[in-house]
């Protein structure tokens, strides 16, 4: 099927994702510990858990601090108690916009999350309200000139649910969340490393946003980035700020 994501968008949300490096550690221990506490500490039977540590594993987070957050979940070792909070909402444009965040403090975080939305344009929403726009999903995006034949083949293969031709010609892989490791793994062992591979909110339609809008628009989720108890930040917004 066709698919219309620009390559330039692409590469600015891997440029994004490397800029929240700073945080990685932290943000993939919490998703440890969360995983362990809410599946067990048995990476082979918990999708989750197994999930975060192949991304911990990616990010170069020290094994022991893995193992200690896997403790930390499952009850062997004392630590902070974590809970899920997701926020939904409106950017620019209208832009839907969804905030995953673990906290130690649903107050504090409401309150955090609801100042950056009034402070930049944005408006908070209720549960549902543009969730319905995502698929929660593995995405593994390749660079224009990958054979595209020979990626649709392999990754079909290894359990992928579809293949997506971009305008441009990149290509997606898109998987079931619980798939995406054992695909990822199938691909890389045939010889395809993707530029940006994660689990995450795929939009189903998307909003295009130039000039002062996208500017706007990124400046909006830059400060939930910021926030300490946010994990992830999707949007359906395409920006481009050089229109």
């Amino acid at each position: 099927m066709a698919g219309h994501s620009k390559w330039a968008n692409i590469k600015h949300r891997k440029a994004a994702s490397d800029a929240k490096k700073s945080k990685i550690t932290t943000r993939m221990v919490k998703e440890i510990t969360i995983a362990a506490k809410m599946g067990g500490s048995d990476v082979g039977s918990n999708p989750r858990l197994r999930l975060a540590v192949e991304k911990a594993r990616e990010n170069n987070v020290p094994k022991d601090n893995v193992e200690r957050a896997i403790k930390r979940g499952s009850g062997e070792l004392e630590g902070v108690d974590y809970v899920e909070l997701r926020f939904e909402g409106y950017g620019i444009a209208g832009a839907g916009i969804i905030v995953d965040c673990l906290t130690d403090n649903n107050t504090r975080t409401v309150a955090e999350v609801r100042h950056a939305f009034n402070k930049y344009h944005g408006n908070m929403g209720t549960d549902g309200c543009v969730s319905f726009q995502f698929k929660h999903c593995g995405q593994l995006i390749f660079a224009p000139g990958t054979n595209e034949d020979a990626l649709m083949e392999a990754a079909l293969d290894a359990g992928a649910e579809d293949v997506i031709t971009n305008d441009d010609g990149s290509l997606e892989v898109i998987t079931a969340p619980h798939d995406y490791v054992e695909v990822k793994n199938a691909l890389e062992a045939k010889g395809f490393s993707a530029e940006l591979a994660e689990v995450t909110m795929k939009p189903n339609t998307e909003t295009e946003l130039t000039g002062e809008d996208a500017k706007k628009m990124q400046r909006l989720l830059d400060a939930f980035e910021e926030l300490d108890d946010v994990q992830d930040v999707y949007t359906n917004a395409v920006m481009n700020e050089e229109e």
